[in-house]
């Protein structure tokens, strides 16, 4: 029986990953700003019309899905990307140096070989830059980190909810490998960039969801220890 979609804190939803939509999916979040929804990732492609289901279940429209955020360009993330952008007009947002991957739609640096598969060319539509800046939503906003490691572009969004700081940490954990232009000594820096924020929840891209800023810190301190 597949379980549906998770509320975490109002107003933000776990649509897609293991459990909820195919096993090649990363997780998917969903997040609600008085009507107009933020999506952060697309999981492998093939859970598009699941993800649709996901989130008409929860009394909304994918055509309210303003801007698709993507975490990095590794097709786990990234594979619907195109068809939420074609179907439903939903601005793709990525950080630059992860950028090129996808609109060359690069089966090396999208991990689309590794999956078997392919990812088509697909145009960004904002090139986040620099260091840190905020997606605006109305009176709201998303922050986003640019956590590189995994590779170049990885970012990381964080909000308040509920009095509540949630992180959405996608692939904080790695794998690391020369072919995705990793890095471990700008991981371990971005990592610590993480730990600063005293997050209450995070919201991981395969291991699920933790919640409390104990074991927030206790998840990303055990990999820190394991890649010393």
């Amino acid at each position: 029986m597949r379980i549906k979609s998770e509320e975490i804190v109002e107003g933000v939803y776990q649509i897609g990953g293991t459990g909820i939509t195919n096993a090649d999916d990363a997780a998917v979040y969903l997040i609600d700003f008085a009507g107009e929804q933020a999506m952060i990732d697309s999981g492998a492609g093939r859970s598009f019309s699941q993800l649709v289901n996901n989130i008409e279940e929860l009394g909304f429209s994918a055509t309210k899905v303003s801007k698709l955020i993507l975490t990095h360009c590794h097709i786990d993330h990234v594979g619907a990307a195109p068809f939420f952008k074609k179907q439903y007009g939903a601005k793709i947002v990525i950080h630059e140096l992860d950028a090129q991957a996808v609109e060359m739609g690069d089966s090396q640096k999208t991990a689309a070989s590794w999956y078997g598969s392919d990812f088509p060319p697909t145009k960004i539509d904002v090139k986040l830059t620099g260091a840190k800046g905020k997606l605006k939503y109305g009176e709201d906003a998303l922050q986003w980190l640019h956590t590189p490691g995994h590779t170049p572009g990885s970012i990381s969004l964080y909000l308040e909810r509920d009095g509540k700081r949630i992180l959405f940490g996608q692939d904080i954990h790695g794998p690391f490998h020369k072919s995705f232009g990793s890095d471990i000594n700008a991981w371990k820096q971005s990592m610590i960039k993480l730990l600063e924020l005293n997050v209450d929840i995070l919201c991981e891209g395969h291991f699920g969801i933790y919640q409390s800023k104990e074991k927030v810190r206790e998840y990303i301190e055990r990999y820190l220890e394991e890649y010393e």
